[in-house]
């Protein structure tokens, strides 16, 4: 007899994800539940621009600014491949045309204007259309003086595009310099993991400065760093935990709280409305005796009879006290007629 084996049913692909930090399956509805944040360990998971962009602006408020700039190579740059094949094929497995998109956006009601970077996209490299998208988008922020949120996450400048990328740090650096001079907020995120060029213009210059949990944040990686000076860094080098203890970022916010986050700040940031303060009311003039008695004038208030002489200042002789003196003055008079008539007796 034939032993009776159950036919092993064929797993579907992409059911499971395995966490990159912990190691540990978890199913992949768990994970985009969760916006893609580990349940087990809170490892955030690297997003597309478009995912971060849905994440934080109110539903089918998005409209995007500058998405027909496209890269192109202009150098004729060759590598193991043409820089124009490996821009057609990072643009089929994206869906996007470049390494960020921009435009206008609600943010839990308030107007902003977002910039997201895609480190899916050739590394989320910097070129030249990078550089004039979100000068175009932070521009427009400017024109209508309404908040900046830029997510970065990038590998630094795009080698592809020679010294044309490196221009894009001053073009970048300019337009965020006349938000600041306006007055107009400006909030970087990084995401993991932002170095380069992006790390050292646009992303560094934020008016606040926020950090997904353990992102790398630098210049340089840490394995070149520690090559070059030959010394062990310290544990944690250059994670956003490591540099918001350095003051290089204010706050390490979890994806989940992220938007919540940005919309408190913007409140701080934001002026409040002018409130145009009523003028104080004006009391009524007193009635007047004519409006008093019904339109006829009233009659005159006998005036106090007082002495001219008080206004004066001068000594005022009641006719009592004239009577009074009169009598002593005589009084005087009749004792000395009488010591008259005493000596000459």
């Amino acid at each position: 007899m034939t032993p009776f084996f159950r036919k092993k049913k064929d797993i579907p692909l992409g059911l499971w994800m395995k966490c990159p930090d912990c190691s540990k399956m978890v199913f992949t509805k768990t994970f985009e539940q969760n916006q893609n944040v580990c349940p087990e360990c809170g490892f955030h998971i690297r997003l597309t621009a478009e995912h971060r962009i849905q994440l934080l602006v109110d539903e089918g408020s998005f409209e995007e600014l500058a998405s027909d700039l496209e890269p192109r190579d202009v150098l004729h740059f060759n590598d193991r491949e043409s820089y124009e094949a490996k821009l057609k094929r990072n643009q089929a497995k994206s869906g996007s045309t470049e390494a960020v998109r921009g435009g206008r956006a609600l943010l839990d009601g308030r107007p902003v204007n977002i910039c997201a970077m895609d480190f899916g996209f050739m590394g989320g490299s910097m070129g030249v259309v990078v550089g004039e998208r979100i000068a175009i988008v932070a521009e427009d922020a400017l024109e209508r003086r309404v908040p900046l949120v830029v997510i970065a996450t990038s590998g630094g400048a795009r080698m592809h595009e020679g010294a044309l990328s490196l221009m894009q740090m001053a073009k970048t650096s300019a337009v965020i310099a006349k938000l600041r001079e306006a007055h107009v907020p400006y909030i970087t995120v990084l995401a993991d993991p932002c170095t380069g060029g992006v790390s050292a213009s646009f992303a560094a210059q934020g008016d606040v400065t926020l950090a997904e949990p353990g992102a790398l944040i630098g210049f340089a990686g840490p394995r070149v760093i520690q090559g070059t000076i030959k010394r062990t860094l310290p544990e944690g080098f250059q994670r956003s935990e490591f540099l918001v203890d350095k003051g290089y970022v204010d706050r390490i916010v979890p994806r989940k709280k992220l938007k919540e986050e940005i919309a408190t700040i913007l409140d701080y940031l934001l002026p409040r409305e002018v409130i145009e303060e009523t003028p104080p009311e004006e009391t009524p003039p007193e009635e007047t005796a004519t409006e008093r008695v019904g339109g006829e004038p009233a009659p005159e208030e006998p005036a106090s009879e007082e002495p001219a002489s008080q206004a004066t200042g001068e000594a005022v002789i009641t006719p009592a006290a004239k009577t009074d003196a009169d009598g002593e003055s005589k009084n005087d008079v009749a004792k000395e007629d009488q010591a008259n008539d005493v000596r000459s007796t």
